[in-house]
């Protein structure tokens, strides 16, 4: 690997590149205008090694490459285009998921010639269900989201360092001037989320044309071309109901009622939702494992520019939002209530830490929140909240 500074704009490059040394295939998903032919670009020009190939199976030529009976002639049709059998070499694809079959020629090359492969597909879901056997125990997954908020700094040139540590949440104490310099920015973000092409547009009303072609190309790509869904006006129905329901609890039965379908289906619905990133549904906190399964789930959306798009949030759902996909990085997130329906809105359970969320926090919820983590056993707790605060528990929102 060759030292490229403008590769470290997000930190999945990191990720991608401990796992470059490995065997396994890298398979890197996410949303499409997350930035992965981006990033496979990135990696492909930090190696060192000519011997590498970067074809796109949505162009039929490249498709063409792999369809064929006899796997060996896709070696040599890679001779062909350059690469050499007499050392490793590393083979890109990006976006497979519009070419199912592949797998099948790309588990026969792994396993019988030295080749690395690095590949992207837009849909977890489809990666997941079309053929998780076959490549069960070749392949690492990345994930690449919208840029959490640090990348979103990075990218607007506010710091210079990407910040990968956990302490932040627990230690920041910052000044006003530093907090007053940061909240600017972070009402931006919070207004049009952290797609790349958003945050790096211009002007707001471009910011607004760019995030209605990402919605309508996810509704027109991964929904109408992926899913298999038959009812699209059903989904799309289900996309706006959960959409206003952000920061809260879904119920099932209530959802199949509204849109007139089986609660089966908004369940199957619902995976696809969550398989192809666009909504996130969040477990109840507990001991036990079981309850954590059977508990039902509270729903946040992937990006609030997207959100902003399709209904109009609170500013209390968009902050507590922001703060989810902000606080995912992190590890496991999840929530708590108990039988009286009290509730803190985020616990890490890697961290023993609780989080609850607060347009403007005061003192009364920092005492709440620490009473209430006790309870249930968790050792740290931290009030996030839009506003500043001399208190050390209560953290603003634009420094996590």
């Amino acid at each position: 690997m060759t030292d490229n500074p403008k590769a470290f704009n997000r930190k999945a490059y990191f990720e991608v590149v401990k796992y470059m040394p490995l065997k396994e295939i890298i398979v890197i998903t996410g949303m499409r205008r997350t930035g992965k032919s981006w990033l496979l670009k990135m990696i492909y020009d930090s190696i060192s090694s000519t011997n590498k190939l970067m074809l796109d199976i949505e162009n039929p030529l490249d498709k063409a490459i792999f369809e064929e009976n006899d796997y060996k002639n896709i070696i040599k049709k890679f001779f062909d285009l350059g690469i050499k059998s007499s050392e490793k070499c590393y083979i890109f694809l990006d976006e497979i998921q519009s070419f199912p079959d592949i797998v099948k020629p790309i588990k026969y090359l792994y396993d019988h010639f030295d080749i690395k492969f690095i590949v992207t597909g837009s849909s977890s879901f489809y990666l997941k269900n079309l053929f998780p056997e076959s490549l069960a125990g070749r392949k690492l997954e990345v994930e690449l989201f919208p840029l959490d908020f640090d990348e979103f700094l990075y990218f607007k040139g506010q710091i210079s360092n990407l910040d990968f540590s956990f302490k932040n949440i627990l230690e920041i104490s910052p000044s006003i001037l530093l907090y007053e310099k940061r909240i600017k920015w972070f009402d931006e973000y919070n207004t049009y989320g952290g797609f790349p092409q958003v945050v790096l547009a211009e002007t707001n009303e471009i910011k607004k044309v760019y995030l209605r072609d990402i919605f309508k190309s996810y509704f027109q790509t991964d929904l109408l071309q992926l899913s298999n869904i038959r009812n699209i006006s059903h989904l799309r129905n289900l996309i706006i109901l959960l959409a206003a329901r952000v920061g809260n609890k879904v119920d099932i039965s209530r959802l199949a009622s509204e849109i007139g379908i089986t609660r089966e289906t908004v369940y199957n619905y619902m995976a696809f939702l969550s398989g192809s990133y666009f909504f996130h549904f969040v477990t109840r906190y507990g001991k036990n494992s079981d309850n954590e399964v059977s508990s039902t789930n509270k729903v946040y959306i992937c990006d609030n520019g997207i959100a902003n798009e399709l209904i109009r949030l609170s500013d209390g759902q968009l902050l507590e939002n922001t703060v989810y996909l902000n606080l995912r990085k992190y590890g496991k997130t999840q929530y708590y209530s108990d039988k009286n329906q009290k509730e803190i809105d985020f616990v890490l359970p890697e961290h023993q830490l609780s989080i609850e969320v607060k347009r403007n926090a005061i003192e009364t919820d920092v005492i709440r929140l620490n009473k209430f983590s006790e309870a249930i056993g968790i050792i740290h707790s931290r009030v996030v909240s839009y506003n500043n605060s001399s208190n050390s528990n209560i953290v603003p929102a634009c420094f996590i």
